[in-house]
C-alpha cells in the first residue's frame, strides 16, 4: 500500500476512534493516536534519533542492559515516631530483603526545629521520624552496618547537618566515609517552587549545596549528593513536560552554582541524581524518561563541557504518584 493511502486510512481510523470514545483525563495533556505505523517516523535515523542503550545520549538508558544486568535498589520509604520505633522498622525491612533504606523525617526535623520547640507542637514524629541530636541518629541506625546498606535521606534545608550526623554514626561503627553509599535529597529549589520546607534564602542555601558537592567529592565519593526532584513539582499540578522542564532547569542552576564556586564539572556531576514522578500513562512516562536522559546528556556535554560519561548520565529514582492513588479504600 502506498504511504499516502496509508496516511489517509490512519487519519480516518483515528478520527473514528475519537468519535466513539469520550475524552479521558489521561488524554488532556498529551495528544496521541490510536495506532502507529512506520509512517509516523518518516525521516527517522536510528543512530541519530535513538541510539543504543548505555551510549550517549543515553535515550534508551544509562546502562547497556539497563535493569536486567543491574537491578534497581529497592527501598521502602519509612520513618515515624521515635528513633527507636523507626530502627525496629528498618531492621525488619532489611531482614525482609530490602536492598536499601529510605528515611522519612518529620516536619520539625525538615525545617530545623527541635522536638521540644513550641513551633513543633503537634507535628513531632508525624510523617517521619524525629531527629534532634546525634544520639537520635545513633539509635536510628543501631545494629545496622552502614558499610553494607545504601541509605536515602529525604532531607533538604538541613541536609548538611543530617549527612554530618550519618557520617559520624558510621565513624563510630568503624566505617570510613569513603565507603558510605546513599543519597540525600538536598534539593532546595523545588522547596521554594512546590513544597515549602525551606529555612534559608536561596543564595546561602545554594552555597550549602555546593559545599556538599565539594566535600563529598573528596571524602564521601560513593554518595549521591543531590536528588533533583520533579516528583513534587508534578504533585503540585505540573504536566509531565513541565516536570522535566522545571527540574532540569533546577539541575542547570546547581551545576552553574558549583562551577561558580570553583568546582570542576567532572568532579561532582557523576554524583548528581534525579527523582521523577510515575503516573499511570505508561507511554507518556516512558517518553518522559527517555527525553529527560537525552536532554541532560546533551546539556552536560555541550553546555558544561563534561568529559566523563558518568557526568552525562541522568540517573533517576522514581516513585508512583500520590495523585494517582485511589482516594478511598473499598470498605
Amino acid at each position: 500500500m502506498a504511504y499516502e493511502n496509508l496516511k489517509a486510512q490512519i487519519a480516518e481510523y483515528n478520527k473514528l476512534c475519537d468519535e466513539r470514545s469520550a475524552k479521558t483525563p489521561e488524554r488532556q495533556n498529551l495528544k496521541y493516536n490510536r495506532v502507529y505505523t512506520p509512517v509516523d517516523i518518516e525521516g527517522f535515523d536510528y543512530e541519530r534519533d535513538l541510539g543504543m542503550p548505555g551510549e550517549f545520549p543515553y535515550t534508551r538508558g544509562v546502562q547497556p542492559t539497563m535493569y536486567r544486568g543491574r537491578f534497581w535498589t529497592m527501598r521502602m520509604y519509612a520513618g515515624f515516631a521515635t528513633a527507636e520505633e523507626s530502627n525496629k522498622r528498618y531492621r525488619y525491612l532489611i531482614e525482609s530483603g530490602a536492598t536499601g533504606l529510605s528515611c522519612a523525617f518529620d516536619l520539625p526535623t525538615q525545617i530545623g526545629y527541635d522536638s521540644d520547640d513550641v513551633m513543633a507542637e503537634g507535628e513531632v514524629g508525624k510523617v517521619g521520624v524525629a531527629i534532634d541530636s546525634l544520639k537520635d541518629m545513633e539509635i536510628l541506625f543501631d545494629g545496622i552496618d552502614l558499610g553494607k546498606v545504601s541509605t536515602s535521606m529525604t532531607i533538604n534545608a538541613p541536609a548538611s547537618v543530617l549527612l554530618a550526623m550519618y557520617i559520624a554514626v558510621a565513624e563510630k561503627q568503624g566505617v570510613p566515609s569513603t565507603e558510605l553509599m546513599g543519597t540525600i535529597q538536598n534539593d532546595i529549589l523545588k522547596e521554594y517552587a512546590a513544597r515549602g520546607t525551606y529555612i534559608f534564602p536561596p543564595k546561602p542555601s545554594m552555597r550549602l549545596i555546593t559545599n556538599i558537592f565539594e566535600y563529598c567529592s573528596q571524602y564521601v565519593p560513593k554518595w549521591n549528593t543531590i536528588s533533583i526532584s520533579g516528583y513534587h513539582i508534578r504533585e503540585a499540578g505540573s504536566t509531565a513536560a513541565q516536570e522535566i522542564a522545571f527540574t532540569i532547569a533546577d539541575g542547570i542552576a546547581y551545576v552553574e552554582a558549583a562551577l561558580k564556586a570553583g568546582l570542576d564539572v567532572d568532579s561532582f556531576a557523576g554524583r548528581l541524581s534525579f527523582f521523577w514522578n510515575a503516573h499511570n500513562n505508561v507511554l507518556e512516562e516512558v517518553a518522559k524518561f527517555r527525553a529527560s536522559r537525552r536532554l541532560w546528556a546533551t546539556i552536560m556535554k555541550e553546555r558544561f563541557g563534561a568529559k566523563k560519561p558518568k557526568s552525562m548520565m541522568l540517573r533517576v529514582h522514581t516513585q508512583t504518584a500520590g495523585s494517582m492513588l485511589t482516594a478511598q479504600q473499598v470498605d
